[in-house]
């Protein structure tokens, strides 16, 4: 998880580029694509390829433009300390706030997701009940310090791999009848763009979340021995996830009828269901759970040592600068705020269990777009660039602004829109009048 200090220094890594690149995949890769694709599936059909392939060009975009920045002014302190630098301190704090909002919403979106999941077997008990049972269950492993944390993190990466090397192939074992009851032969669907372009752009969205987290993987480049094969990494990283995203949905719709994807359940589940491998379902959904689980102790385990670092820049309150000695410096305040967030998503599905997981999805999605608008446009003010650069550049904000429009056309996930919307008014009125305190303060002085 990154940091957003702007004291950060040179610091010397043994990280090699391929290692980070390996990383990179595993900590990517969560339910936003095992059961948030399914959204996507639903919107547009077998469009829904390109909305991957759409995205993994603007990730790269933001990631090549992190690294750059990275190389060139090597810092501890994340994306948060180029925003500052480049357009001011409101900016920055704005960028931090929003991030750890983001994982907040992230941490109820995974939250909501395995609970989802772990109804595939026990449909009959409530939403809630799961919800609170992963919160304590990521609460404990944040407790367990970094050591645990990294041991487990580890494991998990290696699941989330394998889940979906074992999806692929499996499903073309089955289209080709080699095994399972499916006769051979691939789905045939009645369109590409079955929605139209209307349910293609608001299908961006879900294809965008899916990438998720490619900002902390640009942090991780601080461990590199060479700082300059940092975009090599993104490139090498991105066009494996590319590849993985696109071969295992493309299988996904080629081997079952659209209508038969849902919110409630992984593509890649629903598309092995009626094959006749009935253990299937069963090792997948449990793999998507420790994925999912992974993301959300991740994000939980983030955004506490986030707050640490808001507070050490004045941007939160002291308090939560505090850390607990007797527990492994644990910072307790810090993880006791974000425990709210977990209590706030667990209320959230009690509430509204029908679709909850739509909206949360949506607004952290959205939320981590806007913060990638501004890396790339922090670099274009700080780390200069060719005319070519620049034109993929304002290409890749171009179409992570078309992700976030492209919510307004579908009413399903509007309402996350609104979520998000309501976090940055709220964000950018605070550091408003932090900036305008900061400068009386300058002024009395």
């Amino acid at each position: 998880m990154s940091s957003c200090s702007a004291k950060g220094a040179k610091k010397e890594g043994n990280m090699k580029w391929w290692q980070l690149s390996l990383v990179g995949i595993g900590c990517t890769i969560g339910t936003g694509y095992f059961l948030g694709s399914s959204i996507g599936i639903r919107l547009t059909g077998p469009a829904i390829i390109l909305s991957f392939l759409i995205a993994a060009f603007s990730t790269y975009m933001v990631y090549n433009r992190l690294a750059k920045m990275t190389a060139e002014d090597p810092q501890e302190g994340s994306f948060c300390y180029y925003a500052r630098k480049a357009h001011g301190h409101g900016v920055g704090f704005g960028c931090g706030w929003n991030y750890w909002c983001s994982n907040i919403l992230i941490m109820g979106s995974q939250l909501t997701a395995l609970s989802i999941l772990t109804r595939f077997w026990f449909p009959d008990v409530p939403l809630w009940v799961f919800t609170s049972i992963y919160a304590v269950l990521s609460i404990i492993v944040v407790l367990t310090g970094t050591s645990g944390f990294n041991k487990l993190e580890n494991l998990f990466a290696v699941i989330k791999v394998a889940a979906i090397v074992m999806f692929i192939i499996l499903a073309i074992a089955v289209l080709f009848g080699w095994i399972g009851k499916h006769t051979g032969g691939f789905q045939e669907h009645d369109a590409f763009f079955t929605s139209g372009l209307k349910g293609f752009w608001a299908s961006l969205i879900y294809a965008f979340y899916a990438f998720g987290g490619i900002e902390v993987i640009g942090l991780m480049a601080m461990q590199l021995k060479k700082k300059e094969d940092a975009p090599k990494a993104g490139t090498m990283m991105l066009l494996l996830l590319a590849i993985i995203y696109a071969v295992s949905i493309g299988l996904a719709v080629m081997m079952t009828s659209l209508q038969h994807f849902t919110e409630d359940e992984s593509p890649f589940v629903t598309a092995l269901n009626d094959d006749g491998l009935a253990f299937f379902p069963h090792v997948f959904n449990a793999a998507v759970i420790i994925a999912g689980f992974s993301a959300m102790t991740a994000s939980l385990f983030g955004v506490t040592n986030l707050l640490v670092t808001l507070a050490k820049d004045k941007d939160a309150p002291a308090f939560f600068e505090k850390k607990i000695k007797k527990l492994k410096d644990l910072p307790l305040p810090s993880l006791g705020l974000a425990t709210v967030g977990l209590i706030a998503s667990i209320i959230a599905s009690f509430a509204v269990p029908g679709r909850i997981y739509e909206y949360i999805t949506t607004a952290a999605g959205l939320m981590i777009l806007y913060n990638w608008f501004f890396i790339i446009t922090s670099s274009l003010r700080l780390i200069s660039s060719s005319l070519f650069q620049k034109i993929l550049s304002w290409l890749g904000l171009l179409l992570i602004l078309a992700a976030v429009v492209g919510t307004l056309f579908e009413k399903t996930v509007r309402p996350g829109l609104y979520v998000s919307l309501l976090f940055v008014v709220v964000i950018a009125i605070v550091a408003f009048f932090i900036q305008k305190k900061g400068k009386q303060n300058k002024t009395a002085s």
